[in-house]
């Protein structure tokens, strides 16, 4: 099962991922933000608030996406 295992703020809406199979990719987040349970992490404070829950990364709204999207972003 793919997880994501670290996370680091980069700048905007950009996120450095390290996977459990040991891909390492910069993930820019910003077009895919649309929706009423992603509207909140536009305002980039918000979006810096994210956190590593299972195995993926999830913010406090519940808003996440799956380790299977984010490593072919």
């Amino acid at each position: 099962m793919l997880e994501v295992k670290k996370a680091d703020y980069i700048g905007g809406y950009s996120l450095e991922l390290l996977f459990n199979n040991g891909v390492k990719k910069v993930v820019d987040l910003g077009p895919y933000l649309q929706g009423k349970i992603f509207e909140p992490l536009k305002d980039y404070e918000y979006f810096k608030k994210y956190r590593i829950n299972f195995n993926t990364i999830e913010w406090e709204n519940g808003a996440d996406f799956a380790p299977e999207f984010l490593i072919t972003v």
